[in-house]
């Protein structure tokens, strides 16, 4: 990474203030048989949102990669609203945003994770949300010690994409909650969109340079490099 040091200045100022939109972000895998059951239940609670939450929860789920079946993400104001008495006894009355240990919501979930995460302007987020369908979804957990090259790395990329006329990825950064340290987001229409225009091999060497990176096929190793964990995947938008 001969340039990545000088970008990262240039990045950081660029999208630092950008990225203090916290959000809530549930994985979730439901019990064998009972996941049509809580996708209705958690649609239900989506749909009159305004009685437990301020903004609205997007649920993606799962097409194929990752071992969970639904991420339930959307943002918050304040953690110390958030995790206020009032607002909690608020949720307390959906069936899904805000559960006690051992209640039933637990006999039809095997597995959930949640996480409190810094992310894009709420505005950007939520009308991606609106025109988008498909979403890729990358989860890190870095080496010890390069969490903050890890969050450079998936800034660089952001500029690599923006030279290939390819749309940014959204990043989230942990907060608290879960053993992993980032994630990312990439919206698409469908996917043929996924798949994309196929760019030539100069054109997204040149970009992959111009964005601190020693060439393109440099990319996936350096990245390798900063992470012990990663997981993707692929989640369809459920309205």
């Amino acid at each position: 990474m001969k340039n990545i040091l000088g970008l990262i200045t240039i990045l950081i100022s660029l999208t630092a203030s950008a990225q203090d939109q916290l959000y809530k972000v549930s994985l979730i895998r439901a019990k064998p048989g009972e996941l049509l059951n809580l996708i209705d239940q958690l649609n239900e609670d989506i749909a009159n949102y305004e009685s437990y939450l301020e903004h609205k929860p997007y649920l993606l789920r799962h097409s194929q990669g990752d071992h969970w079946d639904l991420m339930v993400i959307h943002p918050i104001e304040s953690l110390a609203d958030y995790f206020s008495e009032e607002e909690r006894d608020q949720r307390a009355d959906s069936k899904t945003f805000e559960k006690n240990y051992g209640d039933p919501f637990f006999d039809i979930v095997s597995f959930q994770e949640e996480a409190i995460v810094n992310g894009p302007p709420v505005n950007d987020f939520i009308a991606a949300f609106k025109k988008y369908d498909l979403f890729h979804i990358e989860i890190f957990t870095s080496i010890a010690g390069k969490q903050t090259e890890l969050l450079d790395q998936r800034l660089a990329e952001n500029h690599f994409y923006a030279g290939i006329d390819h749309r940014p990825n959204f990043i989230f950064t942990r907060i608290f909650g879960p053993s992993w340290d980032n994630f990312t987001i990439g919206f698409y229409e469908d996917l043929h969109d996924f798949a994309g225009p196929e760019v030539p091999f100069e054109k997204e060497d040149q970009a992959a340079k111009e964005a601190g990176f020693e060439g393109v096929n440099f990319i996936g190793s350096y990245l390798r490099s900063l992470i012990a964990e990663h997981h993707d995947t692929l989640a369809w938008k459920i309205d």
